[in-house]
């Protein structure tokens, strides 16, 4: 099923994120915090994509696994960087021959522990090629894309940033997932230049939990502009081991989560981080056991 389906036909869609394990030993336990979260009946499952194109085929093994062994929707992300359209044609192809009809589609990163990293291809410049590209060769597929509320790390310039987002919806794009936010305003705001930039799609927020201390300052070096609420700072301050600092950002998380239904968010987008722990314990402190239940 494509996500745009499952948009229209959900009050608000709940979704997963999982990322390929570096270790082959990692496989088993990533695919029992599948099982785990698949009690949840997600509307879809999505998987990362290493910067520079680094996890490759064990994203697209990762996805045919889900696909063949789970009744699960899975989204596959896929990056342009170091890419040729070439390379892109043979994944596509390869996604569509195992029916891999769902890309989050991104312009991706360069590898962060290559300084000096330049890339063999740049046929693609910007994510609304890739999306163009997808549309041109396989146009059943369906595409989501990338939205940043709190501002790209590379596109300082906040009104280029909206035009840039408003090419990628243009060439195609079905909807927009966004870069965790801790800060639900930031998220409504952005929603609104979204439509007064004439965007339309449907948008999904993007809520990953805090569950340690130095995930919350990994959190920091990864998503450049994240906004950490000084209310929030103030509540993982107030605890001392990381046990408790887990129980803080569930219950932020949860506040979230609840305060993006009453307004009726079409999309909610778990970065699970591999682990089915904070997402499970947000669900049963909404009282609810699964997605369906989350929707109505």
């Amino acid at each position: 099923m494509l996500v745009r389906d499952i948009l229209r036909s959900s009050k608000t869609a709940f979704s997963f994120e999982f990322f390929p394990p570096k270790q082959d030993h990692d496989w088993d336990k990533l695919f029992h915090t599948i099982s785990d979260l698949m009690s949840l009946k997600p509307s879809y499952v999505s998987v990362t994509y290493g910067a520079g194109g680094s996890t490759r085929e064990r994203t697209h093994n990762l996805v045919v696994r889900i696909q063949k062994e789970t009744n699960l929707t899975v989204v596959s992300h896929l990056t342009t960087v170091g890419s040729s359209r070439d390379e892109i044609y043979a994944i596509l192809k390869r996604y569509d021959e195992n029916g891999i009809h769902n890309i989050l589609a991104l312009r991706g990163d360069p590898p962060r522990n290559v300084p000096d990293w330049t890339p063999a291809h740049q046929d693609f410049k910007y994510a609304a090629e890739l999306v163009t590209f997808i549309k041109m060769h396989f146009p059943h597929i369906g595409i989501g894309v990338a939205g940043f509320p709190e501002g790209h790390p590379a596109t300082p310039n906040r009104l280029k940033e909206m035009e840039y987002l408003k090419m990628k919806v243009d060439a195609g794009a079905d909807y927009i997932v966004t870069q965790l936010f801790f800060d639900n305003h930031a998220f409504y705001d952005f929603c609104e230049r979204c439509e007064i930039a004439g965007i339309r799609v449907p948008i999904i927020a993007g809520i990953m939990p805090i569950t340690t201390r130095q995930g919350m300052y990994r959190m920091a070096e990864l998503s450049p502009g994240t906004c950490f609420p000084a209310k929030l700072l103030r509540s993982i301050n107030r605890v001392q081991n990381d046990a408790d600092v887990e129980k803080v950002g569930i219950h932020w998380a949860t506040e979230q989560v609840s305060d993006l239904m009453h307004y009726g968010v079409k999309g909610i987008h778990f970065y699970t981080l591999n682990s089915s722990r904070a997402t499970l314990r947000i669900y049963e402190s909404l009282g609810v056991r699964d997605s369906e239940q989350l929707a109505v």
